[in-house]
């Protein structure tokens, strides 16, 4: 093959970089101009950047996926590469529509946020991409240190601050240990390859005590350390406080993007490479996938910043999502893709009616921080009510709304594979969790307050946003069928 046709697959990532370059020199030129200050830099940019993403979900969708080496198996690109970049890049169209207003409306003029988004959505895809120990390694850092700059953005907030200071700290400790599984792995085997590591798992070579033992433990040490970076029990400690001292869109960003890219990556590691080796890191598996469910449905009870009980749900979510691993064939991975474009669209629907809470007190204007917040508001804003009363149903898994569906398909995967306990234990936390999702239902429509809440009206893109997504989570059954479709063709390359 060509050497250049190896970036005829990169083509979009390429477009991104491209004008990123350009766009850093247009706000380094024009931010210190005194007749264009960072305000009207800073908006500008939102917008070419939102059309700059759509121009490139359309390059991306009018590509051919194709099965295809590249660059000596450092990348990859499939059928699974090309659907998992358009929801990556539907994702951050949705995500911008999301933040612009808040960006404007709280004066974040930093230009530089948006180069960061734009390195941030390149590594994700580069991850997607990536079927070589090194390059999963370095896109994985490249992401981390961006996310690091992202959750410390606010430098004049000491809750931002601690915040990215905790999550530099800690997220060293994840790539020391990610690291050193490689480092292990690569000193027993003498591969960095994917498919070389899928060959020599899947032979009749019988090992040695040492090198068998060796194997396992850097699978672990690789698996703990991708298991931080989904924000997983028990290495879930620093999600509550980075969400909590993150700006409200980057905890929005936290809570969903990197998901997609992470949960490849662990799936690349322990299907197709290690599914021979299944029996000793399904344990570990199963382990997380009981202690998430405990934290993440008990600590969201305790909660009253929405934040930190974004934070604990998610957690909670991402136990439905290891139940769905433990199986290891392609339908479990079918759900699993299902259950994140669905936890996707409930969570920024989540955020884009939480963002629209803008209490005004004049001549200031509040945002909202605690769930009591919310009292009384099917008496100021019925529709915004209901919109909130969907997601809530969503994400408890109330039938027929999509999050029902989303929990089916993997209790069903696992109990396909005679799985009976962990699914009766999930479904039986998951009615507890129920009560935290109803919390905010019967703050809304029943607790009484003397107060009269004044809401700034919601904006056109979020506004949007809300629409779609609503009929996203209404009419399921559209859903189903449509996004079947797209986990089964994302999936089938991961067949053996």
């Amino acid at each position: 093959m060509n050497f250049f046709y190896n970036f005829y697959f990169f083509t979009p990532e390429i477009f991104i970089i491209t004008n990123l370059f350009i766009l850093l020199l247009f706000g380094v030129f024009y931010s210190v101009n005194k007749n264009y200050g960072l305000p009207i830099i800073f908006k500008s940019l939102g917008f070419v950047i939102l059309q700059l993403f759509i121009f490139t979900l359309l390059l991306a969708f009018n590509q051919e996926p194709h099965l295809v080496f590249l660059f000596n198996k450092f990348f990859l690109s499939d059928y699974f590469t090309y659907y998992a970049r358009l929801i990556l890049l539907v994702s951050v169209i949705l995500w911008f529509m999301v933040s612009l207003n808040y960006e404007d409306t709280n004066k974040i003029n930093i230009f530089e946020f948006w180069i960061l988004i734009l390195l941030a959505i390149v590594a994700f895809s580069f991850l997607l991409h990536a079927f070589d120990l090194t390059t999963i390694y370095l896109s994985i850092e490249f992401q981390s240190l961006i996310f690091y700059i992202l959750a410390s953005l606010n430098r004049t907030s000491e809750f931002s601050t601690e915040a990215g200071l905790k999550y530099f700290v800690l997220g060293a400790f994840a790539s020391a240990f990610l690291l050193f599984g490689f480092t292990i792995l690569y000193g027993f085997t003498g591969l960095t390859n994917l498919q070389d590591f899928c060959k020599f798992f899947s032979s009749t070579i019988s090992y040695d005590f040492i090198t068998m033992h060796g194997i396992l433990i850097s699978i672990f040490f690789i698996t703990i350390a991708i298991l931080f970076k989904l924000n997983i029990a028990p290495f879930h400690f620093w999600a509550p406080d980075v969400y909590e001292g993150s700006n409200t869109i980057i905890t929005a960003f936290f809570a969903t993007l990197p998901k997609i890219a992470l949960f490849s990556v662990l799936i690349k590691i322990l299907v197709f490479v290690a599914h021979d080796l299944i029996l000793p890191w399904r344990n570990l598996i199963i382990l997380c996938c009981l202690i998430s469910s405990v934290v993440g449905t008990l600590g969201a009870l305790n909660q009253t910043k929405w934040k930190r009980f974004v934070a604990y749900s998610s957690i909670s979510h991402m136990s439905f999502l290891l139940l769905a691993l433990i199986t290891g064939d392609t339908d479990s991975l079918n759900s699993i893709f299902f259950y994140l474009i669905i936890y996707i669209f409930s969570t920024f629907f989540f955020f884009s009616i939480i963002l629209n809470f803008k209490i005004i007190q004049f001549p200031k204007i509040y945002q909202l921080r605690y769930i009591f917040n919310i009292q009384g508001l099917n008496r100021n804003n019925p529709f915004l009510a209901f919109c909130l009363l969907i997601t809530m149903f969503s994400m408890a898994g109330v039938p027929p709304l999509a999050g029902f569906f989303a929990k089916f398909f993997t209790i069903f995967s696992a109990l396909k594979a005679n799985s009976y306990g962990l699914p009766i234990f999930l479904l039986s936390l998951n009615c507890v969790a129920s009560f935290y999702y109803l919390r905010f239902i019967k703050t809304m429509y029943f607790d009484e307050t003397t107060k009269i809440l004044i809401f700034q009206p919601m904006d056109k893109l979020n506004a949007v946003l809300s629409s779609i997504s609503l009929i996203f989570l209404v009419f399921i059954f559209f859903d189903i069928e449509f996004t079947l479709i797209i986990t089964k063709l994302m999936t089938s390359c991961f067949i053996k």
